[in-house]
């Protein structure tokens, strides 16, 4: 007798895929590799402290991270919720009135310090644009075209424009895609002063979602086996047997919820594949690396995000206003930049006394976390996989596969409830 469902992968697209097809009563099993749930998004101890693999920033627009949040009992309070706040020390100080759209901007704009009327005037005339194409630009344009075409002034750019581009496309402005930093203007600045809030978890992102989610589906009969590697997918009929399954059961539906460096193999095991595992292993990677330090009581920043400018790292989030320990900084190296890990902890040291105007004391404990593969290079036209694979009954489900939004913690969560909801159609119409 075949199982329902085996997801592979318990990041946030594969425990967002289980706990939608739980609530939809339906039997669900996954396996992951690691003993850790949360896939690219996890909690790492290291010397005594707990810290993530990286720092994720939530916005107010991810509305199905939300409403999964919602679903498995997680509290609003593990979200620390900011009006849109963009801080850079001695050059930018910009926040978002607590008012209705546009009125939130407009407001924000008017009392920024750091711009011009010639920079707020333009800003606005780039969104006035947008909205007037609805958000549809051609598939080759890249930011720094965008920009270019638009007139915004350097200092504009400088400040705002670029440091956006990367925090949400984790890819330099001249090689990102226009379109994607579209949607996502869309869906933040240019929609509700709800959708443009900053949300920073206050807890390690394990415990944001994965570990409420796995709460969730023990309470469902759904079943998570950690540390339980799945080396190949071997297609039979109606069906698929997983190599790696302690049990060696037949599952009905599979679901591949890996980072892509993993997936591809997996489908080029069936045997039917290839065309798909070749287009996933050439997504080309960027990589991140997040910089702890341990500064110690007394040390906070001006914001609980601020943006930093010269590099290395180009935002740095103040961890003790956000329900961490006191003087915990994480700054955030993005897109090339984080390939030169050489002294990088001296670096964003030497980056903050400076940008910050002060000295600080002696760092307590420093930890740099690199993921080479963090997310894939969000370049204009990147051919990105679907959810449905060649295989019926095999599906993919990741922050890669095709979507309005880069890598992002949303992504993620919306392909793995797209990938139930179309499991439970199937299922249906069997």
């Amino acid at each position: 007798m075949k199982r329902e469902v085996a997801i592979i992968g318990a990041g946030y697209a594969g425990l967002a895929c289980a706990v939608e097809l739980a609530r939809r009563g339906i039997e669900t099993t996954v396996f992951e590799r690691s003993t850790t749930l949360g896939g690219r998004a996890r909690v790492v101890q290291k010397d005594g402290w707990t810290v993530d693999n990286g720092q994720h920033l939530l916005l107010g627009a991810y509305s199905e991270l939300t409403r999964l949040l919602r679903l498995t009992g997680v509290s609003p309070r593990r979200l620390e919720h900011l009006p849109l706040t963009l801080c850079i020390p001695g050059r930018l100080r910009f926040r978002a009135a607590a008012l209705p759209a546009p009125a939130h901007l407009a407001v924000g704009l008017a009392r920024a310090r750091g711009l011009g009327w010639r920079e707020r005037f333009s800003m606005f005339a780039l969104l006035r644009r947008l909205k007037r194409n609805r958000f549809r630009l051609p598939a080759e344009t890249t930011v720094t075209e965008l920009l270019s075409d638009c007139r915004q002034p350097a200092k504009l750019r400088n400040l705002v424009w670029e440091p956006l581009c990367v925090a949400a496309l984790n890819t330099p402005a001249h090689e990102a895609s226009a379109q994607v930093f579209a949607n996502v203007l869309r869906d933040t600045l240019a929609a509700s002063a709800a959708a443009s809030e900053l949300l920073i978890p206050r807890v390690d992102l394990s415990e944001l979602f994965p570990i409420p989610a796995a709460q969730y589906l023990a309470t469902r009969d759904g079943r998570i086996f950690t540390g339980n590697a799945i080396a190949a997918i071997a297609p039979e009929e109606n069906g698929f047997r997983l190599a790696g399954d302690p049990a060696g059961h037949s599952w009905s539906q599979v679901v591949i919820a890996t980072a892509p460096h993993h997936a591809a193999p997996l489908l080029a095991s069936t045997g039917a594949c290839s065309g798909l595992a070749t287009q996933i292993a050439a997504l080309p990677a960027e990589p991140i690396a997040t910089v702890y330090l341990a500064l110690g009581a007394g040390v906070r920043l001006p914001a609980p995000m601020i943006g930093l400018a010269g590099g290395p790292a180009q935002w740095a989030f103040d961890r003790g206003r956000c329900g961490g320990p006191e003087g915990l900084v994480a700054a955030v190296v993005s897109a090339a930049d984080a390939k030169d890990r050489d002294a990088l902890d001296a670096a964003v040291f030497a980056q903050l006394e400076r940008e910050l105007g002060c000295r600080l004391p002696k760092a307590q404990w420093i930890q740099v976390i690199v993921e080479k593969r963090a997310t894939f290079a969000c370049r204009p036209g990147l051919a990105r996989p679907g959810i449905v694979t060649p295989l019926p009954g095999l599906w993919l489900a990741g922050d890669y596969v095709e979507s309005d939004y880069p890598a992002t913690l949303e992504a993620a969560v919306r392909a793995g409830a797209d990938c139930a909801r179309r499991i439970a159609a199937a299922r249906t119409a069997r």
